[in-house]
């Protein structure tokens, strides 16, 4: 078993904008060997390199690193900065630095890295790793604890996927995060108020990478960096918040009407159903019945019996027949998805009051309620990454959908939801500003 060893590099001054690192490193740590791995905190990084600024506001600074808001509570912020990090307030630090400023991460640590790195190799000749780190809370865990924010030189991860442990099971998920281990082994021993940000790690010199064939400055081969550690968001199952999710799902939920042929899930489907029914309906009624065409043949089956009938009520209206095929092919949505359902309203809880005014304002009651009930269907689809188009056209021949779908007289079809995966990602939405669709009184 392989061992190896932490220790603290004692004896650095405090960071200026400007000092070599490299130097001052070495300087301190003159034994460092082939194959070490230094440990070096983000703070003195940034001090190095100027990213001190000058802020009565940390929170203006925190704006200012942000790309977008993963969650908020309060005044605490969970977001994405400029470097990809999902992290609590940008990275932006106001401790340790001098009063009306704040110490923002590295603009690019990776790089940060190999310049300490290349430093160390000229100094000394010598290849070491090194890892820029930075202290990070996690999900679901309390404690913080350091983690890698740039590399070079060094192994960042261990994909052990395709292998098999030691009992011959295959491992499928199994990637390693070498270089967050490292970080939190460097913090045992550099301590957040004791002055010394610097580690050496001693042991483990296969994770670190040799020099590139083109000499001191050329490419290193495999040297991924800590960027690779970062998650991209389409394998990201926490991006967001509860609010924020909930408020993403709703903007970006858009009308699709080009559907890739994969198979749509039944149980996403049923979930979002499950959704579509906590929206409001008057009298503490559920007046939501969603009828699932799950197989080709049921959807063929209803859209022709459809277009029949709608072709007759365009012949009716002495259409042309060039009109009546236009027409005909708006409808090719439903046919192109891999999934349709027909929302249908039933009023059985419905208030008699033998007033045409009011039976009307009833009955619209209702529709509202239904309306709810398919926009939480639609933004429960876009949650589990489903597009969908709410089509009217089952409104227009609702007998015949009665007949061909064999519902009871009094389920009122409301159009047809289209499910599938988009085929192409959505067009920007021109900007609404609420500001538009509001009257104060």
């Amino acid at each position: 078993m392989t061992s190896y060893s932490v220790r603290a590099v004692p004896g650095l001054p405090e960071i200026r904008h400007g000092d070599d690192l490299a130097k001052l490193i070495v300087a301190a740590a003159p034994e460092l060997a082939e194959g070490d791995i230094l440990l070096v905190t983000s703070k003195i990084v940034s001090k190095a390199e100027g990213r001190i600024v000058e802020a009565t506001d940390r929170e203006a600074a925190i704006d200012a690193e942000t790309v977008r808001v993963v969650a908020r509570r309060g005044s605490l912020r969970i977001v994405e900065n400029k470097q990809g990090l999902v992290m609590a307030a940008a990275g932006v630090d106001a401790s340790n630095t001098p009063a009306g400023t704040v110490l923002l991460l590295p603009e690019d640590a990776d790089a940060s890295a190999g310049a300490i790195r290349a430093g160390v190799r000229e100094a000394l000749g010598v290849d070491v790793g090194v890892i820029v780190t930075d202290t990070f809370g996690r999900p679901w865990r309390n404690g913080l604890t350091d983690v890698a924010i740039g590399a070079a030189g060094v192994q960042v991860l261990d994909d052990l996927r395709g292998g098999t442990d030691a009992h011959g099971n295959p491992l499928s998920a199994t990637v390693i995060a070498l270089a967050d281990e490292l970080a939190s082994a460097g913090d045992l021993v550099k301590g957040k108020a004791e002055g010394r940000p610097v580690a050496v790690v001693t042991g483990l010199a296969h994770l670190v990478l040799p020099s590139g064939p083109s000499g001191p400055s050329g490419p290193e081969p495999l040297d991924e960096g800590a960027r690779a550690m970062v998650r991209v968001a389409a394998d990201d199952m926490f991006r967001l918040g509860t609010s924020e999710a909930v408020r993403e799902a709703v903007t970006q939920r858009r009308t699709v009407r080009e559907f890739t042929d994969e198979p749509v899930d039944p149980g996403a489907v049923r979930r979002a159903v499950a959704a579509a029914a906590t929206a409001p309906a008057p009298h503490h009624t559920t007046p939501w019945r969603f009828v699932l065409l799950e197989s080709a043949e049921s959807r063929t089956r209803l859209l022709d019996a459809m277009r029949d009938a709608w072709i007759a009520d365009l012949r009716g209206d002495a259409k042309s027949a060039d009109s009546i095929a236009k027409r005909v092919r708006r409808g090719d949505v439903l046919r192109k998805a891999p999934y349709l359902a027909v929302p249908c309203l039933v009023t059985d809880g419905a208030h008699s009051y033998g007033d045409e005014r009011r039976d009307a304002a009833e009955r619209e009651m209702f529709v509202v309620a239904m309306g709810a009930g398919v926009q939480n269907f639609l933004v429960a689809l876009a949650g589990e990454q489903l597009g969908s188009a709410w089509v009217s056209s089952t409104m227009f021949c609702r007998d015949v959908v009665r007949d061909v779908l064999e519902l009871p007289a009094n389920w009122d079809p409301m159009g047809a939801v289209a499910v599938g995966r988009a085929a192409a990602p959505p067009k920007d939405r021109p900007e609404r500003s609420p500001e538009a669709f509001i009257e104060v009184r």
